[in-house]
Protein backbone atom coordinates (compact mmCIF):
# COMPACT_ATOMS: atom_id res chain seq x y z
CA UNK A 1 0.00 0.00 0.00
CA UNK A 2 2.93 1.92 0.52
CA UNK A 3 3.60 2.03 -3.07
CA UNK A 4 0.20 3.39 -3.91
CA UNK A 5 0.73 6.16 -1.59
CA UNK A 6 4.12 7.54 -2.51
CA UNK A 7 2.77 7.21 -6.28
CA UNK A 8 -0.57 8.81 -5.47
CA UNK A 9 1.95 11.45 -3.56
CA UNK A 10 4.40 12.05 -6.21
CA UNK A 11 1.57 12.72 -9.06
CA UNK A 12 -0.25 14.95 -7.42
CA UNK A 13 3.24 16.94 -6.61
CA UNK A 14 3.92 16.69 -10.03
CA UNK A 15 1.03 17.98 -11.37
CA UNK A 16 0.33 20.63 -8.91
CA UNK A 17 4.14 21.88 -9.23
CA UNK A 18 3.84 24.44 -11.63
CA UNK A 19 0.23 26.11 -10.05
CA UNK A 20 1.68 25.85 -6.20
CA UNK A 21 5.26 27.09 -6.93
CA UNK A 22 5.66 28.96 -10.07
CA UNK A 23 8.58 30.80 -9.56
CA UNK A 24 10.54 27.70 -8.65
CA UNK A 25 9.06 25.71 -11.82
CA UNK A 26 10.04 29.19 -13.39
CA UNK A 27 13.24 29.17 -12.77
CA UNK A 28 14.09 25.38 -13.82
CA UNK A 29 13.26 26.77 -17.31
CA UNK A 30 13.27 23.04 -19.64
CA UNK A 31 14.80 21.05 -17.35
CA UNK A 32 11.46 21.34 -15.13
CA UNK A 33 9.74 20.20 -17.53
CA UNK A 34 11.78 16.75 -17.88
CA UNK A 35 11.88 16.73 -14.12
CA UNK A 36 8.02 16.68 -13.79
CA UNK A 37 7.82 14.46 -17.00
CA UNK A 38 9.90 12.17 -15.44
CA UNK A 39 8.24 12.55 -11.84
CA UNK A 40 4.93 11.89 -13.94
CA UNK A 41 6.00 8.22 -15.48
CA UNK A 42 7.64 7.39 -11.88
CA UNK A 43 4.20 8.00 -10.18
CA UNK A 44 2.31 6.04 -12.44
CA UNK A 45 4.31 2.95 -12.36
CA UNK A 46 4.47 3.60 -8.38
CA UNK A 47 0.64 3.70 -8.63
CA UNK A 48 0.20 1.20 -11.09
CA UNK A 49 2.45 -1.77 -8.82
CA UNK A 50 1.46 -0.23 -5.85
CA UNK A 51 -2.07 -1.08 -6.26
CA UNK A 52 -1.70 -4.58 -8.24
CA UNK A 53 0.24 -5.48 -4.86
CA UNK A 54 -2.15 -3.80 -2.45
CA UNK A 55 -3.58 -6.25 -0.18
CA UNK A 56 -7.28 -6.58 -0.60
CA UNK A 57 -8.87 -4.54 2.22
CA UNK A 58 -12.91 -4.79 2.06
CA UNK A 59 -14.29 -1.40 3.26
CA UNK A 60 -17.93 -2.27 1.61
CA UNK A 61 -19.85 -4.11 -0.95
CA UNK A 62 -20.65 -2.00 -4.04
CA UNK A 63 -24.62 -3.13 -5.55
CA UNK A 64 -24.12 -5.25 -8.82
CA UNK A 65 -26.00 -2.47 -11.00
CA UNK A 66 -23.93 -0.39 -10.27
CA UNK A 67 -21.23 -1.45 -12.80
CA UNK A 68 -23.76 -0.88 -15.40
CA UNK A 69 -23.16 3.04 -14.05
CA UNK A 70 -20.10 2.70 -14.21
CA UNK A 71 -20.05 0.93 -17.89
CA UNK A 72 -21.89 4.21 -18.90
CA UNK A 73 -20.30 7.10 -17.45
CA UNK A 74 -16.80 5.41 -18.49
CA UNK A 75 -17.73 5.81 -22.14
CA UNK A 76 -19.28 9.11 -21.39
CA UNK A 77 -15.81 9.58 -19.77
CA UNK A 78 -13.87 8.68 -23.43
CA UNK A 79 -15.78 10.59 -25.84
CA UNK A 80 -15.17 13.91 -23.59
CA UNK A 81 -11.58 13.01 -23.12
CA UNK A 82 -11.46 12.79 -26.78
CA UNK A 83 -14.53 15.52 -27.47
CA UNK A 84 -10.71 17.56 -26.28
CA UNK A 85 -8.52 15.92 -28.51
CA UNK A 86 -9.16 17.50 -32.52
CA UNK A 87 -7.34 20.48 -33.11
CA UNK A 88 -9.33 23.82 -33.81
CA UNK A 89 -13.45 23.35 -33.40
CA UNK A 90 -13.82 20.68 -30.69
CA UNK A 91 -16.92 18.37 -30.48
CA UNK A 92 -19.50 18.30 -27.44
CA UNK A 93 -18.36 18.98 -24.51
CA UNK A 94 -15.03 20.61 -25.34
CA UNK A 95 -16.51 23.51 -26.74
CA UNK A 96 -18.99 24.22 -23.79
CA UNK A 97 -16.39 23.12 -21.00
CA UNK A 98 -13.02 24.52 -20.04
CA UNK A 99 -11.27 20.95 -18.41
CA UNK A 100 -13.10 18.35 -20.64
CA UNK A 101 -10.08 16.14 -20.38
CA UNK A 102 -9.88 16.62 -16.22
CA UNK A 103 -13.69 16.28 -16.35
CA UNK A 104 -13.21 12.61 -17.99
CA UNK A 105 -10.92 12.10 -15.38
CA UNK A 106 -13.58 13.55 -12.60
CA UNK A 107 -16.09 11.04 -14.39
CA UNK A 108 -13.38 8.03 -14.77
CA UNK A 109 -12.46 8.48 -10.95
CA UNK A 110 -16.04 8.68 -9.72
CA UNK A 111 -17.79 6.01 -11.74
CA UNK A 112 -14.38 3.50 -9.96
CA UNK A 113 -15.40 4.44 -6.47
CA UNK A 114 -19.21 3.34 -7.51
CA UNK A 115 -17.90 -0.17 -8.35
CA UNK A 116 -14.93 -1.00 -6.25
CA UNK A 117 -15.27 -1.27 -2.33
CA UNK A 118 -11.47 -2.09 -1.44
CA UNK A 119 -9.48 0.49 0.45
CA UNK A 120 -6.85 0.43 -2.31
CA UNK A 121 -9.35 1.86 -4.61
CA UNK A 122 -10.76 4.38 -2.46
CA UNK A 123 -7.42 5.73 -2.41
CA UNK A 124 -6.25 5.35 -5.99
CA UNK A 125 -9.63 6.57 -7.45
CA UNK A 126 -10.44 8.98 -4.36
CA UNK A 127 -6.95 10.66 -4.91
CA UNK A 128 -7.67 10.96 -8.91
CA UNK A 129 -10.86 12.58 -8.50
CA UNK A 130 -9.53 15.16 -5.33
CA UNK A 131 -6.67 16.11 -7.96
CA UNK A 132 -8.90 16.59 -11.12
CA UNK A 133 -10.98 18.85 -8.61
CA UNK A 134 -7.97 20.69 -7.47
CA UNK A 135 -6.66 21.45 -10.84
CA UNK A 136 -9.62 22.75 -12.27
CA UNK A 137 -9.93 24.97 -9.47
CA UNK A 138 -6.01 25.89 -9.53
CA UNK A 139 -6.05 26.62 -12.98
CA UNK A 140 -9.35 28.77 -13.13
CA UNK A 141 -7.32 30.90 -10.14
CA UNK A 142 -4.33 31.29 -12.71
CA UNK A 143 -5.99 31.66 -15.94
CA UNK A 144 -9.37 32.87 -15.22
CA UNK A 145 -10.00 33.68 -18.56
CA UNK A 146 -11.30 31.24 -21.45
CA UNK A 147 -12.63 31.51 -24.62
CA UNK A 148 -14.59 28.71 -25.79
CA UNK A 149 -13.70 27.23 -28.75
CA UNK A 150 -15.85 27.26 -31.94
CA UNK A 151 -18.20 23.86 -32.17
CA UNK A 152 -16.99 21.09 -34.26
CA UNK A 153 -18.67 19.72 -37.30
CA UNK A 154 -20.41 16.10 -38.10
CA UNK A 155 -17.11 14.34 -39.04
CA UNK A 156 -15.29 15.40 -35.77
CA UNK A 157 -18.35 13.27 -34.29
CA UNK A 158 -18.31 10.43 -36.56
CA UNK A 159 -14.64 10.57 -36.01
CA UNK A 160 -15.32 10.37 -31.91
CA UNK A 161 -17.66 7.72 -31.97
CA UNK A 162 -15.91 5.31 -33.64
CA UNK A 163 -12.59 6.21 -31.80
CA UNK A 164 -14.77 6.06 -28.54
CA UNK A 165 -16.24 2.65 -29.34
CA UNK A 166 -12.48 1.58 -30.18
CA UNK A 167 -11.05 2.45 -26.68
CA UNK A 168 -14.22 0.73 -25.23
CA UNK A 169 -13.11 -2.33 -26.56
CA UNK A 170 -9.32 -2.13 -25.61
CA UNK A 171 -10.01 -1.03 -22.20
CA UNK A 172 -12.63 -4.23 -21.67
CA UNK A 173 -9.86 -6.14 -23.27
CA UNK A 174 -7.49 -4.97 -21.05
CA UNK A 175 -9.75 -5.89 -18.32
CA UNK A 176 -10.62 -9.03 -19.07
CA UNK A 177 -6.59 -9.75 -19.56
CA UNK A 178 -5.98 -8.27 -16.25
CA UNK A 179 -8.76 -11.02 -14.41
CA UNK A 180 -11.26 -8.23 -13.89
CA UNK A 181 -14.43 -8.49 -15.55
CA UNK A 182 -15.92 -4.95 -16.33
CA UNK A 183 -19.16 -6.88 -16.80
CA UNK A 184 -21.94 -8.14 -13.68
CA UNK A 185 -21.19 -11.29 -12.45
Amino acid sequence: MALLIIGLALWVGAHYFKRLVPRQRMKLGDTGKGLVALSVIAALLLIIFGYRWAPFIHVWSPPAFFTHINNTLMILALWIYGSSAAKGAKAWPAYKTRHPQLLAVKIWAFSHLLVNGDLASILLFGTMLAWAVGSVILINRAEPHWVAPAPAGRATYIRLAVITAVITVVIIAIHAWLGVSPFPV
